[in-house]
């Protein structure tokens, strides 16, 4: 049985200059038609270096299946490959940010978005079609302030399924237990959206490495729920960033370590972080 994403894999990780023609200008013409000019949603892709990647996931972008208006524009994070160029093939509104991490490129896209709701949409990931109106439908209920998805990783030689799958359930298991007391911690960045306007109220942080969506998400709490969508159709698949090179076990085991420190606090509340000091960005 085919996935929905195996023709997008037949790109993804190749530089630009292999990418057919053909699926260039059917991307562009796509996505010119899904823009709207009153956007219920802004989709707002990021990209730092991500010339292999970044086409492919415009393609998925462009065969969304989503009934509500939405815009879709870029950021790139001043690239130094052709990810600029990728970005004007692709016809869609894109903004340079000159100042380099994941909180200056979301805090751009939403100084430039238009929508009432803003997506996060990592170059690097593919969404499946009904991803967006899932999610939307989810933000459009009353006391909802953002919302987040599950993800998984695209299946390779170094990766069994059935230990994939194994690893998936695990961690799906545990930011299930997390996100009664602490749902900020079980936010996502590539697969998480929110109403723009209380985002505007609540500044993207830049002076940290990691955790820029979290600490949205936190900040989010007191206008609203933050909802987990669980539905097959907005799950996502990206690839071992996170991972690295190790092993899916040696992952787990890692990951296991570090949440076993102090586990008692995902039962407990909260609505303050004090940051890692290796988190923080010097100046």
């Amino acid at each position: 049985m085919n996935n929905w994403y195996d023709k997008y894999m037949t790109i993804y990780g190749r530089p630009f200059s292999e990418v057919p023609q053909q699926v260039i200008d059917e991307t562009r013409q796509r996505l010119a038609s899904l823009q709207s000019p009153e956007p219920l949603a802004s989709i707002v892709v990021i990209a730092y270096n991500e010339e292999t990647h970044l086409q492919a996931c415009l393609w998925a972008l462009s065969e969304i299946q989503c009934k509500y208006p939405v815009e879709i524009i870029g950021v790139d994070n001043d690239s130094k490959d052709r990810t600029a160029e990728i970005y004007q093939q692709s016809g869609i509104p894109y903004y340079t940010e000159y100042q380099h991490s994941c909180g200056y490129a979301r805090r751009c896209g939403l100084q430039h978005a238009r929508g009432r709701f803003y997506f996060d949409v990592d170059s690097d990931t593919l969404y499946p079609p009904k991803y967006y109106e899932v999610m939307l439908e989810q933000l459009l209920k009353p006391g909802v302030s953002c919302v987040s998805a599950t993800w998984t990783y695209f299946p390779d030689e170094n990766h069994s399924k059935l230990g994939l799958r194994l690893f998936e359930m695990a961690r799906d298991l545990f930011l299930w237990v997390q996100h009664f007391k602490r749902p900020e911690l079980s936010v996502r960045g590539l697969v998480f959206a929110y109403n723009a306007d209380y985002g505007r109220k609540e500044p993207y942080r830049v002076d940290i490495i990691r955790g820029e969506d979290g600490s949205m998400a936190l900040n989010l709490k007191k206008y609203g729920r933050i909802v987990f969508v669980r539905d097959r159709r907005c799950r996502a698949i990206t690839g071992y960033g996170t991972i690295g090179n190790q092993s899916l076990w040696q992952s787990f085991v890692d990951h296991v370590r570090i949440q076993m420190k102090g586990i008692t606090r995902i039962f407990h509340k909260t609505d303050h972080y004090d940051d890692e000091e290796d988190n923080l960005v010097k100046n």
